[in-house]
């Protein structure tokens, strides 16, 4: 009896573990697309919302939001210290409280350019990158108090100029190498090693001179390639990540010349959208030419559902997010047919997690969880954060370990979300 009680409790142990054990180690999650691994999550959100355990106020202003591994929190954001403004990048505890905190070089201030920090850290094993919005590129030894392994500029090192709201991307590790857009004459993308810093590769742009994209580089697999989608303002370009060769390239426009939505990978294509007057969403089949580039072929393209930088998620057959106009919108992913377009809480970031999306509205701080039905906008829940911050709310959600973590401001807060 006692040895079947020890078996019981080891597989409710071994299920707790396999049902929320798992990492959130870059931007969008392990494959970019905003998909969470939990599932034992909450189907309804009390009136109020989900129990609040715990807020950050620390962690200054930015835009960006978290990674997580080995139950540890990354962030960054700008903080006065010592009368210098700097993009800090901090570790947290699972209960919210500071392991380390290290600088990443000056903060961006300029009051009519969004100031903050932008990018995503990435975590890599023992590793984080993090890759401040004036282009100071820094590795940590997160088991070291964070103690930097080493640094560069990647604007002043290669000469790339800066776009105009400084960079938004974060950066991706494919195997060995840290993958980063550029732009200017001579680049697109640089790879760099993630052990040294020193780099392994440069692609050049297909246009010269064109400014890197705001998008966070997208990795996916492709009849033997690996292929990273890096975008500059006025094109889209997937480079093969061991050698920088570029497989496609294609021009990619709106009115502001400013991308900042990660495409989509599935079944051999690729799902892309941007925002703005202009702005569209396309599907591209991919096939592979005889002397092992990529052809891209447009399949559909569908002006209204124009995504801005809020990210979108795939579920099943359809895409689900919001337009540029604010609209919370479904698209089959194969024709391009439209199924919903509803005005809500406006634009908003979304993720998915357990068969629902969680999203968050940039202008209100409404907080909702989403039924995805690709035909009808399905409302479940909504709460709003507590507290009030200037600015508007662009960190995305992320779903893990039965929590969901949500950033405004200087505010990290982190709500229980277990069923």
């Amino acid at each position: 009896m006692l040895r079947q009680s020890y078996r019981t409790m080891f597989i409710v142990i071994f299920l707790s573990s396999v049902l929320y054990a798992a990492d959130w180690r870059m931007f969008r999650g392990h494959d970019g697309n905003g998909n969470s691994p939990d599932t034992g999550l909450q189907k309804k959100w009390s009136p109020g919302g989900p129990k609040l355990l715990w807020t950050a106020n620390f962690i200054g202003t930015g835009w960006s939001g978290v990674s997580i591994a080995d139950d540890k929190i990354y962030i960054n954001g700008n903080v006065k210290k010592d009368g210098k403004d700097l993009a800090m990048v901090f570790c947290l505890d699972k209960n919210g409280k500071k392991i380390w905190e290290q600088d990443n070089g000056p903060a961006h201030v300029t009051a009519n350019q969004y100031p903050g920090t932008r990018g995503t850290p990435t975590i890599d094993g023992d590793f984080v990158y993090d890759l401040s919005p004036l282009g100071e590129m820094t590795c940590y030894d997160s088991t070291k108090n964070g103690k930097k392994v080493w640094n560069r500029n990647f604007m002043k090192d290669y000469g790339a100029p800066m776009p105009m709201w400084k960079l938004g991307h974060a950066t991706v590790v494919a195997g060995d190498y840290i993958i980063s857009p550029l732009g200017g004459p001579k680049h697109s993308a640089i790879a760099l090693d993630k052990k040294t810093g020193k780099t392994v590769w440069e692609s050049p742009p297909a246009v010269g001179g064109a400014e890197t994209g705001y998008t966070t580089p997208y990795l996916f697999e492709f009849e033997g390639l690996r292929v990273v989608v890096v975008m500059s303002n006025s094109t889209v370009e997937g480079l093969d990540t061991k050698t920088g060769k570029k497989l496609f390239a294609f021009p990619w426009t709106n009115s502001r010349s400013c991308h900042c939505t990660q495409p989509i990978y599935r079944d051999g294509h690729l799902f892309l959208s941007t925002g703005y007057e202009g702005g569209t969403a396309k599907l591209f089949k991919l096939s592979k030419n005889a002397n092992g580039t990529i052809k891209p072929t447009e399949v559909w393209a569908e002006p209204r559902f124009n995504n801005h930088h809020h990210g979108l998620v795939l579920i099943e057959d359809y895409v689900y997010g919001t337009s540029f106009n604010g609209s919370w919108c479904s698209i089959n992913f194969m024709t391009g047919k439209m199924g919903y377009s509803e005005r809500s809480i406006g634009k908003g970031s979304v993720v998915y997690a357990d068969g629902l999306i969680y999203g968050l509205s940039e202008d209100d701080k409404t907080v909702i969880l989403l039924n995805p039905d690709p035909m009808k906008y399905d409302e479940i829940s909504r709460f709003e954060l507590p507290n009030e911050a200037p600015g508007k709310s662009w960190a995305h959600p992320v779903v893990l370990d039965g929590r969901l973590y949500l950033r405004h401001g200087q505010y990290l807060y982190c709500y229980d979300v277990k069923e």
